[in-house]
């Protein structure tokens, strides 16, 4: 019995250890509900943080751009699902920051969507008309500007902020074209509210090129470098449980109020290998669109665009 107690009181110690060696981790989220930057949520959630010895506090924000001013400030200690462009430009600034992984291949969820009386019927119809984005800098705004060079469009971009605001200024006219993402509204396609007049996959440079980044600062990549570790492992497998364990969809469900037949649909409509955070894709290309959208002054090399990069793997 006396060596029983010794035990129960050694498992109570080792558990009360193991919960003050929580690291906390505060994370700056983009557009709360989305699938892919709901990953902080769901793998909160799992237990998945808690189990690589991390105590996540989730801050959300309108844009990418919003959660980088965060991460500068230093409310923050990381800022998911940045605009790639913005996070390059503002690196390229002096900005104390640096990507520490990738966010989204591509742009899988963004598409354009207009109100069902709209007389935008195609992307030709956009010639004359306002589109909208979130932010500048954002993954919207980068979406929108290469939209409208591949098919060369006489349009007028507008900064509606976060998806939601976004919906009632093309609805009441506002704004002529809304910007969206999955699985944002589907339920509103579903009902004939809105109609999709573009995706991503109508662009093709957005196809080859990382859309969106993770960022830290300096000096937790300088002082808390494990942390970040323990970060990105906790991130890679919150995208296997998210892409294989049915109550992520439960959980996705719950935390976005979106309805079961939208929820059902988000993992065919943004693949799993495109939310890979260990690659940096089309850096030429996002240099490019960087200097063309002014986020930089000059051009930049691979070699600076490297340097720009330090994924914590260790």
């Amino acid at each position: 019995m006396k060596r029983a107690g010794l035990l129960a009181v050694s498992t109570i110690l080792a558990a009360c250890v193991a919960a003050q060696a929580q690291d906390a981790l505060k994370i700056a989220v983009p557009q709360r509900g989305a699938w892919d930057t709901g990953l902080a949520e769901l793998g909160k959630r799992a237990g998945i943080f808690k189990k690589h010895g991390l105590d996540v506090e989730i801050l959300y924000t309108s844009a990418g751009p919003e959660s980088i001013t965060a991460l500068i400030a230093g409310s923050v200690d990381v800022a998911t699902g940045g605009g790639v462009t913005a996070s390059i430009g503002t690196i390229a600034k002096g900005a104390p920051i640096k990507i520490i992984g990738a966010e989204i291949l591509g742009a899988p969820d963004q598409y354009w969507y207009v109100p069902a009386d709209s007389p935008v019927k195609k992307i030709e119809d956009f010639n004359g008309r306002t589109i909208s984005f979130s932010l500048p800098g954002s993954s919207s705004n980068a979406a929108a500007l290469a939209l409208v060079a591949q098919y060369k469009l006489n349009t007028k971009l507008i900064s509606t902020g976060s998806i939601a605001s976004t919906l009632t200024q093309t609805l009441t006219k506002q704004v002529d074209i809304g910007f969206s993402a999955v699985p944002f509204f589907l339920d509103k396609v579903e009902s004939g509210e809105i109609r999709i007049v573009a995706t991503g996959e109508d662009v093709a440079v957005l196809k080859t090129r990382t859309g969106r980044v993770n960022v830290s600062n300096l000096n937790n990549l300088q002082n808390r470098r494990p942390v970040l570790a323990r970060f990105h492992r906790a991130y890679k497998e919150a995208i296997e449980y998210m892409y294989s364990d049915p109550r992520a969809l439960k959980d996705f469900a719950e935390f976005s109020g979106l309805p079961e037949g939208v929820v059902n649909r988000v993992r065919g409509l943004i693949p799993k290998a495109a939310m890979d955070p260990d690659r940096l894709v089309g850096v030429e290309q996002i240099v490019s669109e960087a200097l063309a959208g002014k986020f930089i002054a000059a051009p930049l090399t691979n070699e600076q665009v490297a340097a720009m990069v330090d994924i914590p793997l260790n």
